[in-house]
């Protein structure tokens, strides 16, 4: 599809759509129950694991103070944002259903632990209002927020809760651990940005942080935000044949995503900051959990604040929704610093996620057993490469040791051994196995077509897939019935076939993720595409934040280098004294720009300023719109101008997942 003109030259869907946000849109449940080899296969994990240890359980619960209110919580349109009861059929204690991993179920108990927590004197945590925790530090004059949740809804209605059994006081700084949403989206539902332009409030952030957070899902945004809908299980209705939570938290909220820039940095690693009377001494963590990422301690609390990088689950090194792929080494060498710098005077680490850790003897276990499981990754990931293993056959047969595999904080609920070690072959080996059989495959739907020929058709394979099937060979049914609903994707017995497979690879998954996707890939093969709400996480927050290069960069994507093949043209474009000017250059199917510049013979001239071009680009106005009323002027080759448009893709939010 094309952009007109009436649509906008720079209106195009989905310009900043972040990671983790997804609108719930609820479809039916899951109907089949847990096969006999579903059953025997999650009951084995009572026999391995240590369900007898209920210190988790214990911590989860400590510094209790208050409940989270029951009350749906809508947005201004009136949309929900956050049901707080959508998970009460997870009750604490109850032996997990045959329809979900034990251990998964131990962790979704675990996380739906919610409500506010005091740490330690002075430190209170608001628990399983979002995917995040909100962490609030009592100073010298008021409060220091920590990473305030995904939507600005969530977050006040945590604040109310707070000042409800803590009193009020005044917010005089805001700290983003990283660039993740789920730890910034919510600000403006803590602070009034008119306070922190006034120096009333302090926000610090660590090097990089503004761009690395409208950065990293911009140019593939549409496509992570759609597998982030499978990831999150926003399209699964919550129960034991359901949605059970994400391992790293119960959901994501589906509310207004703010952002509101810092205005302190914190730049290397010892650098101290007093705040509000307490001393934070901070390190930096680039490229680990996030791209920009700092943890720290407190002094006067004798506490470490881990980010998202010492958590209670073996994280993800690749996200499933897609993304660049994190480093586990380096990410491992930070944790070490950690335990090198406070290890010895720690009295208690928490995190942005999950549950404290208390005792120093403790703190350090668990540092120490995240470090290892992350430098086992890397490391025996490479080691076997080096013999000549492939990424699929490392994955297939890894393991990490007894006393990693047994600990709760290194079990997969939100990453997986597998596709963690998978991750770190790409990450430096690349997609390519040396085989040169899989250097030019075909693409998946002609391969499939001669797959389901070479084995004789759809019927010969169908007939064998079921009694396969039968015998609980299910990562197998689905991997064959695939190729015939490739092949074939009218064939709705295939469909069924893979989805009842996929559904208890669903129910048998550890990792919170795996489930969602498989659970929703079995709905999407039976229901087809559920097209609900797309999502709006273009907020006006991060339009605003976006570079022009940014921007350009992200025009630059939809061009259709095919159409646009022969194409020439160039243009000004200048954004006013604030925005700067810019030559874009058509050519060769790429969209190219060059800041500071100015084209002595462009075809034509645009000007505008930033204000109007971050209405155009939220949709609330046309360029047609605005030139009518004088906010855009064109001189030159109009009609240039609507070639180049001619010319870009829309990006469809419900394109198939499961199918061709």
């Amino acid at each position: 599809m094309k952009l007109n003109k009436m649509v906008g030259w720079m209106a195009i869907a989905g310009v900043c759509s972040t990671s983790l946000i997804s609108l719930p849109v609820m479809a039916q449940e899951m109907g089949n129950d847990a096969t006999v080899q579903t059953k025997t296969s999650n009951d084995a994990l009572y026999k391995t694991l240590p369900f007898a240890d209920q210190t988790d359980f214990m911590n989860a619960h400590k510094g209790f103070i208050a409940p989270l209110p029951q009350e749906l919580i809508k947005g201004a349109a009136g949309n929900v944002v956050w049901n707080p009861q959508q998970y009460n059929f997870i009750k604490e204690g109850e032996k997990a259903p045959d329809t979900v991993n034990p251990s998964l179920w131990r962790q979704s108990q675990l996380i739906n632990i919610g409500g506010l927590f005091e740490v330690t004197d002075g430190v209170y945590q608001i628990r399983n209002l979002d995917l995040s925790n909100m962490t609030i530090m009592e100073g010298k004059e008021g409060i220091t927020v920590i990473d305030p949740l995904v939507s600005a809804e969530t977050a006040k209605v945590g604040m109310d809760l707070y000042y409800k059994n803590r009193g009020k006081k005044p917010v005089v700084a805001i700290i983003y651990t990283h660039s993740h949403v789920d730890h910034y989206g919510g600000v403006r539902g803590v602070v009034d940005e008119a306070d922190v332009k006034s120096g009333k409030v302090k926000v610090y952030a660590p090097a990089g942080f503004m761009q690395e957070a409208v950065s990293e899902n911009i140019m593939a945004g549409n496509a992570m935000s759609r597998r982030a809908s499978y990831m999150y299980g926003n399209l699964l209705k919550p129960g034991a044949k359901g949605q059970v939570g994400a391992g790293l938290g119960t959901t994501t909220s589906a509310g207004t995503v703010t952002l509101i820039e810092p205005t302190d940095y914190i730049t290397h690693t010892g650098q101290k900051e007093v705040i509000d009377g307490l001393t934070y001494d901070f390190m930096m963590a680039p490229g680990s959990e996030a791209p920009s990422e700092m943890l720290w301690y407190v002094e006067e609390k004798g506490m470490i604040e881990a980010a998202e990088d010492v958590t209670h689950t073996l994280h993800n090194t690749y996200s499933l929704r897609g993304a660049k792929i994190r480093d586990p080494l380096a990410w491992s060498k930070y944790v070490n610093d950690v335990i090198d710098r406070w290890g010895g005077k720690a009295k208690i680490i928490i995190a942005q996620h999950h549950w404290p850790t208390w005792g120093n003897e403790n703190v350090v276990k668990l540092m120490k057993s995240q470090r290892d499981m992350y430098r086992y990754i890397n490391d025996q990931t490479l080691r076997l490469a080096n013999q000549g293993l492939t990424r699929d056959e490392i994955a297939a047969n890894f393991k990490l040791p007894s006393g990693l595999a047994n600990s709760w904080a290194s079990r997969g609920y939100y990453g997986s051994v597998s596709h963690d070690v998978k991750a770190t072959y790409v990450f430096y080996l690349g997609w390519f196995n040396g085989n040169p059989a899989t250097l030019d495959e075909l693409a998946p739907t002609d391969a499939a077509k001669k797959y389901v020929d070479y084995m004789g058709g759809a019927d010969a394979i169908m007939q064998k897939a079921k009694a396969d099937y039968a015998q609980g060979h299910y990562r197998w049914v689905a991997q064959v019935t695939n190729q015939i609903v490739f092949a074939d994707p009218s064939n709705q017995a295939a469909r069924n076939l893979e989805a009842d497979a996929l559904e208890q690879l669903g129910y048998q998954a550890e990792s919170g993720p795996w489930r969602n996707f498989y659970l929703t890939g079995a709905q999407e093969l039976r229901n087809g595409v559920v097209k609900g709400p797309t999502p709006n996480t273009a907020s006006p927050d991060t339009v605003k934040a976006m570079s022009p290069e940014m921007f350009f960069d992200y025009l630059a994507v939809h061009i259709n280098g095919e159409k646009a093949a022969n194409a020439k043209a160039v243009f000004n474009v200048d954004l006013g004294g604030e925005g700067g000017k810019y030559k874009l250059e058509l050519e060769n199917g790429v969209l190219n720009h060059s800041a500071n510049v100015q084209a002595s013979n462009p075809d034509a001239t645009i000007v505008l300023n930033r204000e109007t071009l971050n209405k155009i680009i939220l949709k609330q106005e046309s360029l047609q719109q605005a030139e009518a009323q004088g906010d855009v002027r064109v001189t030159g080759n109009h009609a240039k101008l609507d070639e180049m448009l001619s010319y870009m893709d829309k990006f469809e939010f419900w394109f198939n997942m499961v199918t061709p």
